[in-house]
């Protein structure tokens, strides 16, 4: 721990010992953080938010990464679900200008996990980001940075991901970009053809939820302005596909170089600039 939080949290907390937690999402960003951090603070309580709505690949991640730290991950899933709070909501399905899914099940349960003790939250937020999000704001909750004050960017996280043996999460590898639940309005089309690809099952469920949601005097999307039963027509699907493509050709064509972690192996790192909107409880 560094001399700067040992001031932050004395000025916060006084001489009371705080608890030192981190919450995992299954995605890259907060796992490669709870990796940097295992044997600087031994103390460190790992937490994963489990809304019922992820991906097998997600629990696939989590349960790899728990052996690698070699400590339990606890649960904090929801004592009501997302079914449950659909329902207070009237019908009415969370979209980015209302994300009451990130509140109820993944910042409430955060909140009641931590209780009112003193609490250090670890954010896996990178030095190259230049975003905010969505935090508690209690006041026995204090948010620190580590790769952000260490200096750490992408091509770090990946490093210290590929080092560990764990590497990036699954789902990376048939190109979803982001953790949390399978019908995240942060989705691009093309994640949502590759869910529908991957995991027809699921996408018929997003699909489901969508077109029940008019029976709440509401016309939803998760797309935005396209419904999920558009998207999914073969003439679409070829479309998206083939828009996605030609900007991915726009964007090797300005690059100058690879880096080495695309060199080795040939693996493709996107650019995940598009989430920098999303949900930090959810996302990193």
């Amino acid at each position: 721990m560094t001399m700067s939080y040992v001031a932050q949290i004395h000025s916060t907390f006084g001489d009371v010992e705080p608890r030192h937690i981190l919450s995992l999402s299954g995605g890259k960003d907060s796992a490669a953080l709870a990796i940097y951090l295992r044997d600087r603070i031994p103390q460190i309580e790992y937490i994963f938010h489990d809304t019922d709505k992820e991906l097998p690949e997600t629990y696939d991640y989590i349960a790899r990464l728990e052996a690698i730290l070699g400590k339990q991950i606890a649960r904090t899933t929801p004592v009501d679900s997302f079914d449950h709070w659909l329902a207070v909501y009237r019908g009415m399905l969370p979209s980015n200008h209302r994300r009451w899914c990130t509140k109820m099940l993944k910042l409430k349960p955060f909140e009641a996990y931590v209780g009112d003790g003193p609490v250090i939250n670890y954010v896996g937020l990178r030095a190259d980001e230049n975003r905010t999000g969505y935090i508690s704001t209690k006041p026995n909750i204090l948010a620190v940075y580590p790769f952000q004050d260490d200096g750490l960017v992408r091509a770090d996280i990946i490093r210290i991901l590929e080092d560990s043996g764990l590497g990036l999460p699954p789902y990376m590898d048939w190109g979803r970009s982001r953790s949390g639940c399978y019908f995240c309005f942060y989705q691009q089309k093309i994640e949502w053809v590759r869910l529908l690809e991957k995991h027809p099952d699921y996408f018929a469920l997003a699909l489901g939820y969508e077109e029940k949601a008019v029976q709440f005097g509401e016309q939803f999307f998760w797309c935005q302005s396209e419904s999920l039963r558009d998207l999914a027509k073969p003439e679409r699907v070829a479309r998206i596909k083939s828009d996605w493509e030609k900007s991915q050709e726009r964007k090797r064509s300005k690059r100058k170089a690879l880096t080495l972690v695309e060199t080795l192996g040939g693996l493709e790192v996107e650019d995940d600039s598009h989430l920098r909107d999303g949900c930090l409880v959810c996302s990193i």
